[in-house]
């Protein structure tokens, strides 16, 4: 309608002044409801054409959408484990900080697998007290061994010089040969012994001992995985845990944590524009947003990202082949748009409806060398079809409230 009048000011209008003042015909006479499109027919036929192509270029060149939300991070309150509740500590619109605990799940099972992990590492410590006993036994066989080698050897030199004058019978030498190679081995088997028990201290051990640990380690892990705790700074919605309840990581979330002092997180504003308009829309374009919760405001923005893709034609693996015609309704092109100004969204409901005007802006190609000045005549008449949209915006939120409470009977 505001551009119907628009256009008939520049043709309508002046085509009926020239009709009933310069040609002096009059309205109700000449000018009847009959002769109105002989009369009038270059008049309404222009302003017919230019109203079509001024909402064509307004709509295309600077955007509109009624499909914006102020969307909020919301993160699921999920424990790493399944279990029943055993204790709550906060209840549900609480604020809570970082690393508190929300609910503790049952853990008994949790504190008597530490209590085995414990029980273990115990077990090899006491191990490694015994193997150090072993190493002194040991040390003192080969000792023992080591003398009694050194007997068997005196004795056998002695009747070795005594056999040689008669004195002894040689297979007396003989036995104590014999005996002296027993001896060797035997202080050979002492020294094994004493290795196997340095490698039972120096390998063994330590690595029993580093797998009772990680154990009890993990146990503990396990245990601390029974107390879930806020992951930052928020408020707790949806949150009606009873002691008794079952959570499940997979089927079933304990409640609903908003991220910031006021639960609110970082509200970000994302709008929906078609696809004819994904060659206008780019990073960096002056945008407007009115929103139902916070009425008659004009809220300056700006597009911060441009989504290069559109959602409706993301295709999954799947057992069946995906059919494009099941696909009926054209995606939309999604644009992040952040406040110009500090605090811009300050009083807007996180998850509220706005709508969005995004304005196309040729100033920095206007200064560009090489511009003929037909070009430069269109692009500033892309740039002053501006203020159309942007008085459309104001009547549509000078009209919200009402629209909303009176027409919608909300």
């Amino acid at each position: 309608m505001l551009e119907l009048l628009i256009c008939s000011l520049v043709t309508l209008l002046p085509d009926y002044l020239f009709r009933r003042y310069g040609q002096g015909k009059r309205l109700g006479h000449e000018i009847t409801l009959y002769s109105v499109w002989f009369e009038l027919r270059w008049g309404l036929v222009t302003c017919v054409l230019l109203t079509l192509s001024l909402i064509t270029a307004v709509f295309y060149f600077h955007p509109a959408t009624s499909t914006a939300i102020a969307v909020f991070r919301a993160v699921p309150i999920l424990p790493d484990t399944s279990g029943r509740v055993a204790e709550v500590h906060v209840h549900g619109s609480e604020q809570v900080v970082a690393g508190q605990p929300l609910f503790i799940l049952d853990d008994r099972s949790q504190r008597t697998a530490l209590e085995r992990a414990r029980r273990e590492v115990a077990e090899v410590d006491a191990a490694f007290a015994l193997a150090k006993a072993d190493q002194a036994k040991a040390e003192a066989h080969i000792i023992e061994a080591k003398w009694q080698l050194q007997q068997a050897v005196d004795e056998y030199e002695t009747k070795l010089q005594l056999a040689r004058t008669n004195d002894v019978a040689r297979r007396e030498v003989e036995r104590l040969k014999i005996l002296v190679n027993t001896r060797d081995v035997g202080v050979a088997a002492a020294t094994a012994a004493k290795w196997a028990v340095d490698a039972r201290l120096t390998e063994l051990l330590p690595a029993e001992r580093a797998s009772a640990e990680a154990a009890r380690q993990q146990a503990e892990v396990e245990l601390a995985k029974t107390v879930v705790r806020a992951g930052f700074n928020g408020r707790v919605e949806q949150f009606l845990l009873q002691p008794g309840d079952v959570v499940n990581p997979m089927l079933r979330a304990a409640g609903v944590l908003l991220p910031g002092d006021r639960g609110m997180g970082t509200v970000q504003l994302i709008a929906g524009f078609g696809q004819i308009e994904a060659q206008v829309l780019r990073p960096g374009m002056i945008a407007e947003a009115v929103c139902i919760s916070r009425p008659w405001v004009v809220i300056p923005m700006v597009v911060t990202r441009t989504q290069g893709f559109i959602a409706s034609g993301q295709m999954r693996s799947a057992d069946q082949l995906q059919d494009v015609q099941q696909v009926v309704r054209p995606g939309g092109v999604q644009v992040v748009l952040a406040p110009l100004y500090e605090n811009g969204l300050e009083g807007v409901v996180p998850g509220g409806n706005c709508l969005v005007n995004a304005y196309t802006s040729n100033h920095e190609r206007l200064q560009q060398p090489g511009v003929g000045a037909m070009q430069a005549v269109g692009l500033h008449a892309i740039d002053t079809l501006v203020l159309v949209h942007a008085m459309l915006l104001r009547v549509q939120a000078l009209l919200l409230p009402f629209k909303t409470l009176v027409f919608a009977g909300h």
